[in-house]
C-alpha cells in the first residue's frame, strides 16, 4: 500500500490499483502531479503488468485543471518550450509505461482528467461518463496533451470540433468517436475492469512490455521496414531469453497444434499456458 498527496495505490501480484482521492472536487492541480509523481517510480520498482486508475469521488473522475490556480498567473512574454510541461509528461510516463494502464469511469473527466485518461491504454466506462475539453473557450488550449492526443483518437476533423467547441461528451458519444473502448453497466464496472486487469497481469510482463512498444511505433512511424525490423528485433530479445519455452510446452501438452483442442476455444489452451 502506498499513498502520497491523494492518489493512493495498492499492488497483488502483477496489478497495482489507484485510486484518486482529491477532495472536494477531485481536482487536477498540485497535489495530483505530486502524488503521480510518487507513483510511477513506485509502480516501476515492483514491475507490475497492469496498473488499473479508479476514482474515489462518486461524481468525478477528475474534474478538470485546478483554474483558480491558473487564473493567477499573470500576463508575461511568452517562452519557447524545450520539453513538456510537467503534466503532460507525467501523463506521457503513464501512457509510455511498459505495463498496461486501464481507466474505469463513472463521472466525469473534463480538460485535464480527460487528458490523464487520454493518455491510458484501455478506457472502460459506465453510461454516467462525461468528458469534455473545455479549455478553448477559457483562452488557452488542453495543454496536458489533449490537444494532441486527441487527433490520434477521433482524427482530424472530429478532434478539432470537440477542443474547438468545448461541449461535452456523453458515454454513447464517447465510445463512438472511439475514446472508450467498451461501455458497461454501473454496477458491472469493477467486475469487467478487474477481470480484464487478472488477465493481462497474468500475461508475462516482457510480452507485454514488448507489445507496447512495437504498436506505439507502428502508429508513430507506420508499417515500414524500421517498423517492422523493431518487432523482429523485439521478438527475437523474447525468444533469446527463454521464458517462451515453458508456456509453449504447456501449449503442446494441453493439446495446442492439434485439430481437436484448436477447433474450440483458444481458453483451455491460455489457461494451460498461463498455469505455470
Amino acid at each position: 500500500m502506498g499513498e502520497s498527496h491523494g492518489v493512493r495505490w495498492e499492488i497483488d501480484g502483477r496489478v497495482a490499483r489507484v485510486v484518486l482521492d482529491l477532495p472536494p472536487v477531485n481536482i487536477v492541480g498540485a497535489d495530483l502531479i505530486v502524488g503521480l509523481h510518487s507513483l510511477l517510480p513506485a509502480l516501476a520498482e515492483a514491475e507490475v503488468t497492469v496498473a488499473v486508475f479508479r476514482s474515489a469521488d462518486p461524481d468525478f473522475f477528475l474534474m478538470h485543471g485546478d483554474v483558480e490556480m491558473l487564473v493567477q498567473v499573470p500576463a508575461s512574454e511568452p517562452v519557447e518550450a524545450t520539453e513538456p510541461n510537467i503534466a503532460a509528461a507525467l501523463f506521457q510516463q503513464l501512457h509510455t509505461a511498459p505495463y498496461l494502464t486501464i481507466g474505469a469511469i463513472d463521472g466525469a473527466a473534463r480538460g485535464g482528467g480527460c487528458e490523464l485518461l487520454s493518455a491510458l491504454d484501455i478506457r472502460i466506462g459506465t453510461p454516467r461518463t462525461v468528458i469534455g475539453q473545455p479549455e478553448v473557450p477559457m483562452g488557452i488550449i488542453p495543454g496536458a496533451g489533449g490537444t494532441t492526443r486527441w487527433p490520434h483518437i477521433a482524427g482530424r476533423a472530429r478532434a478539432l470540433e470537440i477542443i474547438l467547441t468545448g461541449r461535452d461528451l456523453d458515454a454513447e458519444e464517447a465510445l463512438a468517436v472511439g475514446w472508450l473502448d467498451e461501455l458497461v453497466a454501473v454496477d458491472e464496472l469493477d467486475a469487467r475492469v478487474d477481470a480484464l486487469a487478472a488477465r493481462v497481469g497474468a500475461m508475462p510482463p516482457a510480452s507485454v512490455a514488448a507489445a507496447k512498444r512495437v504498436v506505439d511505433r507502428s502508429l508513430r512511424d507506420g508499417v515500414v521496414d524500421s517498423t517492422l525490423a523493431g518487432e523482429t528485433d523485439e521478438m527475437g530479445r523474447l525468444t533469446a531469453s527463454g521464458a517462451h519455452i515453458e508456456p509453449m510446452r504447456r501449449f503442446l501438452a494441453a493439446g495446442g497444434q492439434t485439430r481437436e483442442a484448436e477447433t474450440g476455444s483458444v481458453e483451455p489452451l491460455i489457461e494451460a499456458m498461463l498455469r505455470g
